[in-house]
């Protein structure tokens, strides 16, 4: 894997218009430094569908254990189980 593309805050003061079509269209972050800094990224847009993230969501095995432990109410149970640790 490459390094990604790093550029100063003036060069993307003066061609901002062109460096966020390059990223789009290429598909990578570009890296902005400041004094040699990084201090900023420079990314295409990626729309993401938060519904179905969390549709689509995976219990850790730890948690779907305690979820079955938990019997009547759940907020006693997690203080319980926050005492022990």
């Amino acid at each position: 894997m490459t390094a990604p593309r790093r550029i100063s805050i003036r060069e993307l003061h003066e061609r901002t218009g062109t460096l966020v079509r390059e990223a789009a269209a290429a598909g990578y972050a570009i890296v902005v430094t400041d004094r040699g800094r990084p201090v900023a990224t420079l990314a295409p847009y990626v729309e993401r569908d938060a519904r179905r993230t969390f549709r689509e969501r995976v219990l850790l095995p730890e948690f779907a254990a305690f979820k079955r432990r938990i019997v009547g109410d759940s907020s006693v149970g997690i203080a319980d189980h926050r005492s022990r640790f």
